[in-house]
């Protein structure tokens, strides 16, 4: 039986609304094109209006909308009222996914698809709000939990849903309480025994070809080449002979082999059979969850799956329930902020049902971050290494202490390039860090690595570290500053409370990071006004990069030579070199004090002390160390980069706006360092592509493999690479075409255009735009979008769209004619079986960008060879994603007539690549791609 009714307040608020279905009816509903609006008035009667007219009804009258940011931008409004489904999916649905459209709401709620027809849309939109309320009106409501407390608290917040929300729900029962405090409703996770060190038991290639058959299922189609790939990745799990040699091998499986089933056989036995953990390392999110998908074949049981396989990230990654609850008490007591007051019931809402915390790619709802901003969302996480550790109050259901737990005694852990890395140097001869990997998109070692492996003086890293060490801080009014960063004082000062050396040091290190740059930089830069010795360097660099570095009116970043700087920049750098010196040297013996104390007070320490000591130290020592590259990169401003190094000064840019300043430095080979610290330590690694090799055309075969060694690191090794390769099953020369467009002017945005627009409409969608340049992107979207809109095509943009990455590729794949425009990211993230992706189009060759590291890496690696080896690579990751299983068909079109003839040989053998005019080219891919084709 219902518990008795909330108090009077719960009644007064939902006294307008009685009757939430009947509510919902009165809302008018608007569905937004790129061309104009339709208006689903409360009668049934669908009106066309234009854009202007459907801003001036939005500003006037909240109306019912799907993805009020993408809204905004179509119809030209900042900010307005509305009654946003997802908002209403996200809190009746928490942790289940939804694609940000109208078709999303369909699927994710049973519906009919309502296509690309605004009447429709509107219509499902008002059918969909009308399912999710009669879900939480519903007895048998499956997340009830907390629901009232959160959507009372988002009412009185200005939540437009608010009011239908607890019409809905209906009196107030015990299990609408306790919605706000998330923390205290999660389970606690516990610490099990020390680990035991894994075994040695090899698995031999009939072991992981049966395993394979086992995962494949019975009937299952024979897969030869993919069966040969698990044997051949066995050879991986074999005891390691020499220290420093890992058992390495780099396997090249072509697209359709099956590769991510065929290293799972191996991996799972070899785990199965000795007790460790096998890494599985991937570059993009959508390969983690495909990894995920393909589990399911091994472990059916959801509870067996959860315990052997884990997919793990960097703790900044998960909701900090610290930050949740700070950020949640502070929203509460000030007046304002409706929007953050909706954005934190949503958090609470999620939190209480996610699988695992993870806010960046798990189940958090990705477009939360463009409804919000992303700052505010990446400020629930532990994104600035604040972590109090056991002294937290929520240390015991802490989503990254958990996944941290499950990830040691697991199976499989599925992880990512970057985490791998960092934690190989960071966690550098621990025992317990992962001695048998598989790095999958083998063909992003290198840039992962680069990207590892680099260092950063600049304006943003040392005001970071300044927030890492000093926390909040307040202005020169009084007033705070710094957000809710937690200092090292209030991290460690229990724990050192009555040690004089580590109080004094501590106190030393505080005062000394009064050099980092603080709140407000980058507007002293620009007004010439520095505030102390880095402040002070940052503006000699910037006024040294804009005095050397062309394309200043470009939409790129800057740069310029550390060659010959001016005199007041070398005493800019000699100055903080000192300054940076006088900070590391209490940070470092702060560290050590730190340590000590693990074994001064051995006796008395509890677990959760130790740890807290521990991971300070260590990362005091990391921070250190950081800062001791810092003088190394300084002492090279007027002397010399370690040859094995490239240095530049920079001004990073996005569209013009300045964000950073600094001093960059990274590896020439950033395989080097990989090798040393990923590689080495290691006893079996995979590294596996789709795209190791280069395709030269040499008839050396040999050639491939060197260039696939020069990108992994295998050259480094003492012990030779085992070499394996697999032809992709499909057959490309009847599959696919390849034009090179003779006629377009590239340089032109009206005839690419054009272009675009023609082959777009003579495959009826399903296609992919690809650009070198975003300012060329957007410039081509505003001519195309409307042009595709008249012809009943959808088209979506990265750095357009109010939507991540991912999740536009999400909504590529699920609506089969959509067509999307996005850069490199969106090229590396899309795995879109079918014919949601059969034409893809490159406004021009993808060649490297002539920054200076690119410049030193072609001198060094070759300057005839290396930029077609970066662009052939680039080509075939291009050209693979249009194939990804049998049946499907696909066009590969360059519109580029300089593209030169030696690049052609990136595609498979017996694809040919055509040089023809563009009619000629839209013309055979109307007919090729056509039902009869």
């Amino acid at each position: 039986m219902p518990d008795a009714p909330e108090a009077p307040d719960v009644r007064d608020t939902i006294a307008a609304f009685p009757d939430a279905a009947d509510a919902l009816g009165r809302l008018p509903a608007l569905a937004v094109g790129p061309r104009g609006a339709v208006v689903l008035g409360a009668d049934g009667a669908v009106e066309p209006v234009s854009l202007e007219a459907a801003a001036s009804r939005l500003g006037a009258t909240p109306h019912l909308v799907c993805n009020a940011p993408l809204v905004a931008r179509r119809v030209g409004l900042a900010v307005f009222k509305a009654f946003d489904v997802l908002e209403l999916f996200a809190f009746t649905r928490p942790a289940r996914f939804c694609l940000p459209t109208a078709g999303g709401i369909a699927t994710a709620l049973g519906l009919a698809a309502p296509g690309a027809d605004l009447a429709r849309r509107a219509a499902t939109l008002r059918a969909g709000a009308a399912t999710l309320l009669a879900d939480l009106a519903a007895e048998d409501y499956a997340w009830r939990a907390g629901a009232g407390e959160v959507a009372m608290a988002m009412a009185r917040g200005g939540w437009p849903w608010g009011p239908l929300v607890l019409g809905a729900l209906g009196p107030m029962r015990k299990a609408d309480r306790n919605g706000l405090a998330v923390w205290a409703a999660l389970p606690e996770w516990e610490d099990g025994p020390p680990l035991v060190p894994p075994g040695d038991a090899p698995v031999s290639e009939a072991q992981a070809r049966a395993r394979l058959a086992a995962m494949a299922g019975e009937g299952a189609e024979p897969r030869p080449a993919q069966a040969d790939y698990a044997a051949a990745v066995a050879g991986v799990f074999a005891p390691r002979a020499h220290a420093d040699a890992p058992n390495l091998t780099l396997a090249e499986a072509g697209t359709g082999t099956g590769k991510t089933l065929g290293y799972l056989a191996p991996a799972s036995l070899w785990a199965e059979d000795n007790g460790g953990a096998v890494w599985l390392s991937t570059y993009t999110r959508n390969l983690q969850r495909q990894i995920d998908q393909e589990l399911d074949r091994l472990y059916p049981d959801p509870r067996v799956k959860a315990a052997r396989a884990v997919i793990r990230k960097g703790r900044e990654n998960y909701a900090c329930l610290l930050n949740i609850e700070e950020t949640t008490r502070a929203v509460a007591s000030r007046a304002g902020g409706e929007r953050d007051k909706v954005l934190m019931g949503l958090v609470l809402r999620w939190a209480r049902f996610s699988r695992d915390g993870d806010m960046i790619g798990g189940d958090f709802p990705s477009w939360l971050g463009a409804h919000f901003g992303p700052a505010r969302v990446a400020g629930l996480t532990d994104h600035r290494g604040e972590c109090l550790y056991s002294a937290c109050a929520h240390y015991r259901r802490c989503f990254i202490e958990r996944a941290t737990r499950r990830a040691r005694r697991a199976d499989l852990v599925i992880a990512n390039h970057a985490l791998v890395m960092t934690q190989a140097v960071r966690r550098a001869g621990d025992p317990d860090l992962p001695r048998r990997l598989v790095f999958d998109e083998g063909h992003h070692v290198f840039d992962a690595a680069d990207g590892a492996f680099s260092a950063h003086l600049s304006g943003l890293e040392g005001a970071e570290l300044r927030r890492w060490l000093r926390g909040r801080e307040l202005s020169a009014r009084g007033h705070s500053r710094g957000g809710r960063g937690r200092g090292l004082r209030a991290r460690i000062e229990e724990l050192i409370a009555g040690d004089d050396p580590a109080e004094e040091q501590l106190a030393a290190v505080l005062e000394a990071a009064r050099l980092l740059p603080g709140d407000g930089w980058q507007t002293r830069l620009r007004q010439a006004g520095p505030d102390g010795a880095f402040e002070a360097f940052l503006a000699q660099v910037r006024a040294h990069v804009y005095a050397r570095a062309a394309g200043r009116d470009g939409g790129h970043s800057l740069e310029a030579s550390l060659t010959e700087p001016a005199p007041a920049l070398g005493e800019a750098a000699t100055a903080l070199s000192r300054g940076l010196d006088a900070l590391a040297r209490p940070m470092t013996a702060l560290a050590g004090r730190l340590k000590a104390l693990l074994d001064d007070r051995a006796d008395d320490l509890d677990s959760g002390s130790r740890g807290r000591l521990d991971a300070a130290a260590r990362a005091l020592s990391v921070r250190a160390e950081a800062v001791g590259g810092w003088r190394s990169m300084l002492a090279a401003v007027g002397g010399a980069t370690p040859p094995d190094h490239v240095d530049w000064f920079d001004i990073a840019r996005i569209d013009g706006r300045e964000l950073d300043v600094g001093l960059a430095r990274h590896w020439l080979d950033p395989t080097v360092p990989f090798a040393a610290a990923v590689l080495e330590p290691a006893h079996g690694v995979a590294v596996t592509s789709a795209t190791l090799r280069d395709r030269t055309g040499d008839p050396d075969a040999d050639t491939g493999w060197q260039s696939a060694e020069l990108r992994t690191g295998a050259q480094h090794l003492v012990m030779p690479a085992r070499r394996f390769a697999a032809a992709s099953p499909f057959d490309y020369a009847a599959t696919t075409r390849v034009f090179v467009v003779t006629d377009v002017d590239k340089a032109s945005v009206a005839p690419v255009a054009g272009a675009y627009r023609a082959l777009f409409a003579a495959a009826g969608g399903g296609a992919l735009g690809l650009f070198t340049a975003i300012r060329r992107l957007k410039a081509v979207y505003a001519r195309l979008a409307p042009a595709l809109d008249a012809e009943g095509l959808a088209l979506y943009a990265q750095h357009v769209d109010p939507i991540d990455v991912g999740t536009l590729v999400d909504i590529f794949r699920a609506e089969r004619d959509a067509c999307l425009l996005g850069t490199d990211a969106v090229r590396d993230g899309v795995d879109v079986p079918g014919s949601a992706l059969r034409l893809m189009v490159l406004d021009r060759v993808p060649w490297p960008r002539p920054t200076l590291l690119h410049k030193a890496r072609k001198a060094a690696f070759g300057p005839r060879g290396y930029d077609d080896l970066i662009t052939r690579l680039r080509l075939q990751q291009a050209f693979g994603r249009l194939i990804r299983r049998a049946g499907d068909r696909g066009v590969f079109a360059i519109l580029d007539p300089q593209t030169p003839s030696r690049l052609l040989t990136a595609f498979p053998d017996g694809v040919a690549a055509r040089r023809v005019g563009l009619a000629e080219a839209v013309a055979e891919t109307r007919a090729f791609l056509s039902d009869g084709g």
